[in-house]
């Protein structure tokens, strides 16, 4: 009879489901609007082709945020720029990187984020590599013949090729040789750093006070022809970050005693301490104007790329799933807001900072939806530790169509998430916030953080996904009779500690940030 009765409620459960998605026109129009009058590629244009990377403190990450606002206004929706705090301003120019001796080859190369500028004529001067040091007082001996040298500071690597390739293609025994080798050089490497007597950050200011010319570093993601880019630590002279294959060249003439010459001109402009903003948006709710859902993607990004994947396509489902909303739901019975956020990756601050300043808003969110991490349609969402989280989740869920929720995997209850995206800071006080966590699409080696994250990169039919599923849960939560329970479970045992672990702990944004000039 138990198994009968199981049956009987997954039968009544499936029905309910079919129902909400064939009877609701609301839900049918959006998916209609989303799939026959999509808008994310020409979002998608404005925002990575013509605006561009979003650092923040740099003129573009304003551009973005005027755009935004513009954006929505012609759609009818309420939208202003809420500062958040001040940065560093910079502004990037011209990076150009050739070699001269022992041949002529301009070389693929980057100028780091924050970085100083050359001149105009820019500096030139003979490549050399970090010697094997025994001890420190061997490394200050050295540091000694570096003067007007331009300096290779990152290791070099024994392969430009993924380890995937290496998978297909070789032997076994060629792969694990490989792979031996290239552990036994990165120990190497990091051992002869610390017999310095500083670290990969501390010898950076060393070896401009000795005299080096510049920096070049190299940052690979064990992607092809693909770098992290991360940002500067020099203050007079440049540090650019330069391609696997032209600083593998560069290191090898080194060794093999070749001496050759670079040529950097590296051109930006210091703005001084500069304000900066959240955009947000807003559909003013008709029944329960107090009460909130609230869409979040981190705005700023860094600047190798354009930023496509972190986080232009969370920005674009968000947008998009408001322009749809805004045609199809105009009266929502709770105000849905989007939030769109600075400084994400310098460490939540814009999110921090409107959770800090709006407690009003934070305690009577209904649900909060951050997408971030890439290009894939959405195939996970954990309950996020919230006790009842499976009720109303999976109500919303059933009336999003089955060819989206047959890719996503449900978590219930889940844990909170301690960091990584902007729904940790809704987490850590209190409200109702979930990750729609996405396809990597090679995210983490080929564009998080990298030159490559750029908008070639992005698959369009699962961003419309995302679209689509985001718009129908939010359209969901707030038809929704009832507020979302935002009971916790009571978490695990700490076995180090002896205590319960602890939910995302809030921490006040960096409100004055940026790098000492």
């Amino acid at each position: 009879m138990k198994k009968i009765l199981q049956i009987f409620v997954l039968f009544l459960m499936a029905s309910t489901a079919v129902n909400a998605q064939s009877k609701d026109p609301v839900v049918q129009n959006i998916i209609n609007e989303a799939n026959n009058n999509s808008q994310l590629e020409n979002l998608a244009h404005q925002l990575l082709d013509v605006i561009g990377p979003r650092l923040v403190g740099t003129p573009q990450m304003k551009q973005a945020n005027d755009w935004a606002v513009a954006k929505y206004k012609s759609w009818g929706i309420s939208a202003k720029n809420e500062k958040w705090g001040e940065w560093r301003g910079w502004e990037r120019g011209i990076t150009h990187v050739d070699m001269t001796y022992p041949r002529v080859q301009s070389l693929n190369a980057t100028q780091l984020a924050w970085n100083p500028s050359t001149s105009k004529k820019g500096v030139s001067g003979e490549v050399i590599i970090i010697p094997k040091i025994s001890d420190k007082e061997a490394f200050q001996r050295w540091l000694k013949t570096i003067k007007g040298k331009i300096v290779l500071i990152s290791m070099k690597q024994p392969t430009g090729r993924p380890d995937y390739n290496w998978e297909e293609f070789a032997t076994p025994e060629s792969f694990e040789k490989m792979k031996k080798e290239r552990n036994e050089s990165t120990k190497e490497w990091s051992q002869n750093i610390k017999n310095t007597g500083f670290n990969s950050r501390t010898i950076i200011a060393e070896l401009e006070k000795a005299g080096a010319a510049g920096l070049v570093a190299s940052n690979w993601s064990r992607g092809f022809g693909v770098n992290k880019i991360f940002s500067a630590r020099t203050k007079k002279i440049p540090t650019v970050d330069m391609e696997l294959e032209d600083y593998g060249m560069l290191y090898r003439m080194v060794e093999y005693g070749d001496k050759p010459r670079i040529d950097i001109v590296a051109k930006s402009k210091e703005l001084g301490k500069v304000d900066n903003f959240n955009t947000i948006a807003e559909i003013k709710g008709t029944e329960f104007p107090n009460e909130y859902i609230v869409l979040s993607a981190h705005f700023d990004s860094w600047d190798g790329g354009t930023g496509a994947t972190d986080n232009g396509t969370g920005t674009l489902v968000m947008m998009e799933a408001m322009r749809i909303l805004k045609k199809m739901y105009p009266n929502p019975k709770r105000t849905i807001l989007v939030g769109h956020w600075g400084s994400e990756e310098q460490g939540l601050n814009g999110s921090r900072a409107f959770v800090e300043d709006h407690p009003e808003i934070v305690k009577n969110i209904q649900a909060s939806f951050n997408q971030d991490n890439g290009t894939g349609r959405v195939v996970n969402l954990s309950g996020a530790g919230f006790l009842h989280s499976y009720d109303f989740l999976s109500r919303w869920l059933s009336a999003v169509p089955k060819d989206i929720t047959k890719h996503i995997k449900t978590n219930f209850p889940g844990m909170p998430s301690g960091g990584g995206s902007d729904n940790a800071s809704f987490l850590a006080a209190g409200a109702p916030a979930f990750s729609l966590s996405s396809l990597s699409w090679s995210y983490w080696n080929y564009t998080w953080h990298t030159n490559r994250d750029t908008y070639d990169k992005i698959v369009f039919d699962d961003v419309r996904n995302n679209a689509i599923l985001t718009a129908i849960l939010t359209y969901m939560a707030s038809e929704d009779p009832n507020r979302t329970s935002t009971e916790k479970i009571v978490m695990p045992i700490n076995p180090r500690t002896g205590k319960a672990r602890e939910w995302p702990t809030p921490r006040s944004p960096q409100r004055k940030g940026g790098l000492d000039k």
